[in-house]
Parts: C-alpha cells; structure tokens; sequence
C-alpha cells in the first residue's frame, strides 16, 4: 500500500562491481557499505557483492558493521568511525575492524586487546583531507615508538582522497605522494600489511592509486564517480509512483505552497505521492522532471512532504489518468540528474531515499 515503488537492480550492482574490479586488477575490490549501502539496502546488496566474491566491506558505525554481520558471517568488516568507548566488547563480539584514526584512539585498543586478546585493527592516515587520520606527526611519532602496535593485528593502512572525482585535480597526486612518503616510512611491524588509498574515483586514476585494496562506494550504486563526464556506470535505481489525482486549471492559477508556479496557459496537473519526506529534494521543484511511457512531465510548484505535483498537459490523456505509473528515477532520469536539479550530490539523493517505498530487488 506504499503507492510508490523503488527497484534496486542488484544484477546491476554486480556489474558495476565487476567494472572496478577490472579497472584495478592487481588490487583486491572492497565495498562501502555504510549508510545501508547509500540507502538501498546493507542486508540485501552485502550477500549479492559476497556472492559475486567481494570479501572486504566497510560500514561507518559499529552498528551498521554488527547489522551486516548477520548476513555476511565471514567477510571482514571495517568501521571508519572507530570503536566509541564503550563498544570495544561489541566490536569484538560482532568480529569487526575498527578503523583507528588517533593516537587516542589507538591507545584505547591497545589497552582493549591486551585484557581481551582481540587484536584486529586498522589505521587511518590523514593526507589532506583533514577529517579523520593520524597527521603526518602523529604517524611520524608512532613511527619512531612503534612499540603500542606489537600488540595488534593490523589489518589494513588507508586514506582518503579529497578530490578523486576531479580528474586534473592537483591535490591527487599531491595526496599520493604524500601517502607514498608516510608509508615508506612506517615501521617494520606493519610493514606488509595492505594498503588502501583509492574510493571508485580513486580507481578510475589510475594503477598509481590502487594500492593492495580499492574502497568502492558511489560507483556500486549507480552515481557517476566523475563531475562533468560521461557516467561509466550503470543506474541501479529506478524509482515508481501513482498519480493520485488529476485536475485542470485555467491560465494565472497556481500550483503549491508559496505559489511559485503560475500557470501560463490552461494546464493538466498531476498529483503524486512522494515529497521530501521520501527523499524527493525540495530544491528540485521547479526544476526536475518526471517521465511517462519516454515523455518528460515537469514538475511544478514546490515539493511538500508527502506530494508533487507534475504538469502532464502535453502529454496523452489516456496515459496519465489516476492509477497510472509516473517514472522518478530510471537510466535516463538519474539520481545525478536529481541532484544537479537540487543543486547537491547523488550520495544525497541516493540516502535519502526514504523508508516508505515498497522495495523491489533484481537478483543476479
């Protein structure tokens, strides 16, 4: 009884999975996760990559890594965020890999793993980005006393790149150097483990950037890893609604809150179900699109809570009766087109896809 339908083709994910995986065939393909795998669905798109031979996963919150290992019982699982105080036993319980991005934070699990005997951890090094990672001091100092490590498995060393998805972008290659530089540099006790430097755009640079283990995020899920190219991956989403009611109105009426559509001519006006409390952006009224069987209907008026409304006078009257299906999203309607409408990203549009649609999945 949702009355508007979003299908996750997780036949499609595959594929997008297999692409990055091709692109960087000297390094392992991990996949990002976090945020219920950008909105679409940790608990169904986890088991698909596992089949499809993804063994690494990433997640931001312990939470998310625990609800994933109900699914995935043997794949590693890393936390960017950290264990918080107090989760250390909940990490251990759930076998996840805390990603430690602290001096602090790696004393707490050193500590941890000397009373409890779970070793597994992950160091985070910060190259620019300047969110989280030890600084080039900090590591520079655990460098020189690296004797808080020999009590840990250290499982992965990562980064993270602030401007992959511009390809000319002179931070990359100063990020890489810099990552280069503190790794050749890193103590003998973590010396062969795997290194991780390259997110889905990070990929698409180049053999440089892949280091032992790529972290593949929005490029899974159908978001163009690249600003103004063409996308290299394919839609996974496609996104359905009813027409709920249609009305006329005559020229000078308005449509919505605020009255800032006007209608110019008489018009046709359809109503559907999905607003902002969906996911639909609010800052696309006025500017996106719908389609109907190939033709496009705008949307008018500002978007509410719970509706759109759309103008479909140009388009047949037998198509766009009540009960006929209006297409959101869909490959040539994407979730890039939304978000350049909005003025934001596709990683928004894509979690912020609301809980009220009936979901669909495509198996593989």
């Amino acid at each position: 009884m949702a009355g508007a339908y979003l299908t996750i083709d997780l036949k499609r994910l595959v594929e997008n999975y297999d692409l990055f995986r091709r692109a960087a065939p000297g390094a392992e393909t991990g996949a990002v996760v976090k945020a219920d795998a950008y909105g679409l669905g940790a608990l169904e798109v986890g088991p698909a990559l596992w089949s499809a031979g993804c063994r690494r996963f990433f997640v931001a919150h312990g939470s998310e890594g625990a609800a994933l290992r109900s699914v995935l019982p043997q794949a590693e699982i890393f936390v960017f965020h950290g264990a918080l105080l107090g989760e250390e036993a909940d990490f251990m319980a759930a076998r996840l890999v805390p990603v430690l991005s602290s001096p602090e934070q790696l004393a707490r699990w050193a500590g941890f793993a000397a009373s409890s005997g779970y070793r597994d951890c992950a160091l985070q090094v910060d190259t620019g980005m300047n969110r989280l990672g030890f600084g080039a001091r900090e590591f520079s100092a655990l460098c020189s006393s690296p004797e808080i490590l020999n009590g840990l498995d250290v499982r992965l060393v990562m980064s993270h790149l602030v401007s992959a998805d511009e390809r000319e972008a002179p931070l990359n290659p100063q990020q890489l150097a810099a990552f280069k530089e503190m790794m050749e540099a890193r103590p003998e006790v973590i010396g062969r483990v795997p290194l991780s430097f390259a997110n889905s755009a990070g990929v698409l640079l180049g053999a440089h950037y892949q280091f032992d283990l790529t972290r593949v995020g929005i490029g899974l899920y159908g978001g163009n890893p690249f600003s103004g190219v063409e996308n290299p991956v394919q839609a996974v989403v496609k996104l359905e609604a009813d027409i709920l009611q249609v009305r006329e109105i005559a020229a000078g009426e308005t449509v919505s809150y605020g009255a800032t559509f006007k209608a110019t001519r008489p018009s046709r006006i359809a109503t559907i179900g999905v607003g902002y409390a969906d996911g639909y952006l609010r800052q696309g009224g006025g500017a996106a699109y719908v389609m109907m069987k190939g033709q496009k209907a705008p949307v008018v008026g500002r978007v509410t809570m719970d509706l759109i409304m759309i103008d479909v006078t140009d388009v047949p009257v037998a198509a766009c009766q009540p009960g006929a299906m209006v297409e959101l999203l869909n490959d040539e309607l994407t979730v890039d087109d939304m978000a350049e409408w909005s003025g934001t990203i596709g990683y928004e549009v894509l979690t912020a896809l609301g809980g009220r649609y009936e979901r669909r999945y495509i198996r593989p």
